[in-house]
């Protein structure tokens, strides 16, 4: 079982930027890859970015260019991190860190969310 926690949301002007973190923990051990994922009100859950434990990224070609995902695998916790430069409105979501585990089951696990508002 592992266990996601993010933190670094809030309010930000327009063309701001702000980074998110989250903090895996548990069974580090069966995470394939890791990622980022969005919900904005009235919309469905979209992938912003995700990363694997080789390092290769993949980017949502509507942040292409002004987040960066990022992860530090420490002894018995992994960091994942999202920069998020060149903020527009439509970036305002809640976003969720996300992690694809492959024991002992393929599953996903997801964490709580952080808001994340772009407004003037």
């Amino acid at each position: 079982q592992v266990q996601l926690v993010e933190s670094g949301g809030g309010l930000v002007q327009p063309g701001g930027s702000l980074r998110l973190s989250c903090q895996a923990s548990g069974s580090i051990f069966s995470i394939n890859s890791v990622g980022w994922y969005r919900q904005a009100p009235g919309k469905q859950r979209e992938l912003v970015a995700t990363i694997s434990s080789s390092g290769s990224t993949n980017y949502a070609d509507s942040v292409k260019g002004r987040f960066t995902i990022s992860r530090v695998n420490a002894k018995n916790t992994l960091y994942l991190y999202l920069q998020m430069n060149s903020l527009k409105p439509e970036d305002t979501a809640v976003y969720y860190c996300n992690a694809y585990l492959i024991w002992p089951i393929h599953k996903n696990s997801w964490g709580q969310g952080t808001q994340v508002t772009v407004s003037s």
